[in-house]
């Protein structure tokens, strides 16, 4: 392959994917300029270009009110496009939604984007008292919350060193905890256990749990999860979620193994 900088416009077209992200995630209210630019690392101005021009070609859309820049319609069609192939939102959307009957804590579907992992489908559980942290199209590197750090565990080990030698800043932007030590240490536990924990480490008092769902091949591409409070997950609860999560992680990982293409 011919490498990436030697292409003409590259840094333009990763610059405007990496705002096309930042939109996406940013809700249904939509990122304000100065928000977006900080967040890509751009100026105001070279943001504004690009938001420009992914808006003239429908990628984009921009509140009159507001101001706010959120997803455009082309977006839509172009999704609806690759459904085909890449959702799995048909085949899990029951099986999320039983894990958080099952559990009456909110159940989350997630999938992996390069080095990410994009929330796919939520679901309320029961209990009234819940964690925001996660919703649909909410992004985070792998490693970082419950989804990603179940996926990256079940990554072959040279993909593992290769993520975490790309990735200095996760110690820096996501606290000590994931600095590469701390980091590996808990990626050999989750292997172990079979699922992940996350005791509250993006925000103080909500707690995950994850578990990879594999593909044909065997490479953990999904992950379902569940979160809510802390006191809601003892010990003792911890291991008959994680053996609940685990159960709906292994029906999901079926059914995709066995769909026709």
């Amino acid at each position: 392959m011919e490498p990436a900088a030697s292409v003409p416009g590259t840094q333009a077209v990763a610059r405007a994917a990496r705002l096309l992200r930042l939109v996406t995630g940013g809700g249904s209210e939509g990122l304000p300029l100065q928000e977006l630019a900080r967040r890509a690392e751009l100026s105001r101005p070279t943001a504004h270009r690009l938001l420009s021009a992914l808006r003239a070609e429908g990628l984009v859309d921009q509140d009159h009110d507001t101001a706010r820049w959120m997803p455009g319609p082309e977006l839509y069609l172009l999704g609806t496009a690759a459904a085909a192939r890449y959702d799995v939102t048909t085949l899990a959307r029951d099986i999320v939604r039983s894990l958080a009957v099952r559990t009456e804590e909110s159940a989350f579907l997630s999938v992996r984007r390069a080095d990410e992992t994009v929330c796919l489908l939520r679901e309320e559980g029961s209990f009234p008292i819940r964690s925001f942290v996660l919703s649909e199209g909410v992004r985070f590197p792998l490693g970082v919350a419950s989804a990603g750090l179940a996926i990256l565990a079940f990554l072959p080990d040279h993909d593992v060193d290769a993520y975490l030698e790309r990735h200095p800043e996760l110690e820096h932007a996501w606290g000590r905890p994931h600095a590469e030590a701390p980091l590996r240490a808990r990626l050999a536990e989750t292997k172990e256990r079979g699922y992940a924990i996350n005791p509250g480490l993006i925000v103080e008092g909500s707690w995950g749990i994850g578990a990879a769902v594999f593909d044909r091949e065997g490479r953990p591409e999904w992950a379902l999860s569940l979160t809510g409070v802390e006191f809601r997950f003892g010990p003792d609860r911890m291991r008959e979620l994680g053996r609940v999560l685990l159960a709906h992680a292994h029906q999901l990982s079926a059914r995709i193994a066995g769909q026709r293409h």
